[in-house]
């Protein structure tokens, strides 16, 4: 009975077989998921970041509206009222004194979570370059599909990645 037991001490082949098997098939069911899962919290970022720049849009209008209102800056007719480029929202303004100091509507501009910009979010020069290649950008004129910025001010912003969301839409189109 000693000799039966001392013959069972290792795995069999087809054990071993088995056992890679099941980690393989599990293995497989398991990455799709951990996939799926980094590109929804991508898509969650991307769409808080497109709100967070497009409330800071419409916050910039309406300081500019009431310095007009108040008479602190003057009403000039192709002027929207929208910031000329994104990294006004970063630098802010006091639109001719209406309060104290500047008034900032972004801590930065965030990148598009899809879309590789070629510069550094921190290098930003006089024309908004960095903006430009972070993300697309619509001025009030422009039509509202529109993938080239007119370059008046800075009315919409939008995603330059060509990639399609979970839910079938383009996130250029969000």
């Amino acid at each position: 009975m000693n000799a039966a037991v001392n013959n069972r001490r290792g795995l069999s082949l087809i054990e071993l077989i088995v056992t890679v098997v099941i980690l393989s098939v599990l293995g497989m069911l398991v990455l799709p998921l951990t996939q799926m899962t980094a590109k929804r919290s991508k898509e969650l970022e991307l769409r808080r970041d497109l709100r967070e720049i497009r409330t800071a849009l419409d916050e910039y209008k309406k300081g500019y509206d009431e310095a007009v209102k108040q008479g602190k800056k003057q009403n000039v007719a192709d002027k929207s009222g929208y910031p000329e480029t994104l990294e006004l929202l970063v630098e802010g303004d006091d639109f001719g004194g209406l309060s104290k100091e500047k008034k900032k509507y972004l801590r930065r501009i965030m990148p598009d979570p899809f879309h590789k910009a070629t510069a550094k979010p921190d290098s930003a020069d006089k024309e908004g370059k960095v903006a430009k290649e972070m993300w697309g950008l619509r001025s009030y004129k422009d039509k509202p599909e529109s993938t080239q910025w007119g370059g008046e001010d800075v009315f919409d912003v939008y995603s330059l990645s060509e990639e399609t969301a979970i839910d079938g839409t383009k996130y250029k189109d969000w």
